[in-house]
């Protein structure tokens, strides 16, 4: 698998599934029924879901008042930013290419 396409992949399921969960935590929340918990969801958009919880924060308009969770997202989308424009940087591009290629050939031989 190319590492790209690894790399697209990964972060597709990761978006989808945190947009997915932040749904299923607004439904809980009003069927007062069992929560998914913070630590959870921020894991998730720290891993690479963070415009997924964004999407679904503003969709479902859930968690938008809860502090610190919205400046902790805030901060993760910022990370994330930071690490997007970094890619513009050959140095930077060139060793992360280099760590995917690493990792694919890891995973799949």
């Amino acid at each position: 698998m190319h590492p790209l396409a690894f790399a697209f992949l990964y972060l597709t399921v990761l978006n989808s599934t945190t947009f997915g969960l932040f749904w299923w935590d607004k439904q809980c929340a009003i069927h007062r029924r069992w929560r998914v918990p913070e630590s959870t969801l921020l894991t998730l958009c720290l891993v690479g879901g963070a415009f997924g919880a964004k999407t679904g924060q503003g969709v479902f308009r859930h968690k938008t008042r809860k502090e610190p969770f919205r400046s902790s997202l805030n901060a993760i989308m910022v990370l994330h930013l930071a690490f997007a424009s970094a890619l513009l940087i050959p140095g930077f591009r060139a060793q992360v290419m280099a760590l995917l290629l690493d990792t694919t050939t890891a995973l799949f031989g």
